[in-house]
């Protein structure tokens, strides 16, 4: 990656103002943590305002007053005017949400760090690479290219953002270099067991009750080799969850012996219909997502339909069906 044209974007400009994609990520918060310590790192102003809030089970990544919510911790009519927009860990303008409508209005300079194969063409400065393991890590190597350090609680959030895009450095995406960029972050004052126990062993007893309620129906399709589960309304009201706690539950579905690929649908307040869609080498579930104008990774992707619940599923597994079955024996772990 050049990252000369970024330190010349920095020194012409003074006002930045960062975004990320709707319900965000560990991935995206970490980032847009990490870019902000680059930029006030030379004297830069910074704001980071998403159209969304962090979900519950990330609200220790959110440093107060750091991270607004447009509309709710600040008004669109407040929002102080910048020189350059940084959006992280999208190339899309739908995964913006209410930000895409701020940021084209304002008709300023655009930087976009990305690692996401799905893409919109945003007249941006692109810092992009497919292969990252995560857009932590891109933003850790543009640090390490500026001669910027980072602070324990910027490490940490970064140490996060990358562990969980990888899986806990599971995912065939984890490269030797993120696992140097991993031991740096260490050093820097990122504690893995910490950072674990906050991510995944502080879940309430909804989300608890919700999973053994969703998974006791997984259903599995083309001889095993896909298993889906669906969480609606009701699953919700008798559990006392909400939506945001079926995150990474279609990752249960693909720990299914023989299963080559999984999703989870979940019916949301607004009437549509979310799918986070996994699979494994050689099937490409961004593809597939696009079809339904989602996007992500070729592995982890996502798509939000507006049909029913009976309807939305019946299209995604069929397609998933055909994205099967077009291979007849997967290769690769």
């Amino acid at each position: 990656m050049d990252w000369t044209p970024l330190r010349s974007i920095i020194d012409e400009n003074q006002k930045f103002m960062i975004s990320s994609h709707v319900r965000p990520d560990a991935d995206a918060l970490g980032s847009e943590l990490g870019m902000a310590a680059i930029l006030e790192a030379f004297g830069k102003e910074v704001t980071i305002v998403n159209a969304s809030a962090p979900p519950a089970n990330l609200q220790f990544m959110k440093p107060e007053d750091r991270i607004l919510k447009l509309s709710e911790d600040i008004q669109r009519d407040a929002l102080p005017e910048v020189d350059v927009h940084v959006i992280v860990d999208t190339s899309a303008w739908q995964q913006l949400g209410a930000m895409a409508d701020v940021i084209q209005k304002a008709g300023t300079r655009r930087v976009v760090i990305d690692h996401h194969v799905s893409s919109d063409d945003m007249g941006a400065n692109e810092f992009k690479n497919v292969m990252s393991a995560a857009t932590g890590e891109l933003v850790f190597e543009a640090a390490e290219y500026l001669g910027v350090t980072f602070d324990a609680a910027t490490a940490s959030g970064l140490y996060a953002a990358i562990a969980t895009d990888t899986g806990w450095f599971r995912f065939p995406s984890t490269s030797s270099n993120t696992m140097r960029i991993a031991a740096a972050l260490m050093d820097l004052g990122a504690v893995p067991h910490v950072l674990y126990n906050s991510l995944y062993e502080q879940r309430t007893l909804a989300r608890v009750r919700l999973a053994g309620r969703i998974l006791g129906r997984v259903e599995a399709d083309c001889d095993g080799r896909l298993a889906w589960i669906y969480a609606d309304g009701k699953d919700f009201a008798a559990t006392g969850a909400i939506p945001a706690d079926t995150e990474s539950l279609v990752n249960e579905c693909l720990m299914v012996a023989g299963s080559e690929a999984a999703f989870i649908a979940v019916k949301l307040p607004s009437g549509q219909t979310k799918f986070s869609l996994r699979c494994r080498p050689p099937h490409d579930v961004a593809a597939l997502a696009a079809g339904f104008g989602g996007g992500g990774h070729k592995l982890a992707s996502g798509a939000t339909l507006s049909e029913s619940l009976p309807d939305a599923l019946g299209k995604v597994k069929d397609a998933f069906v055909g994205m099967l079955t077009a291979v007849p024996v997967a290769h690769g772990d």
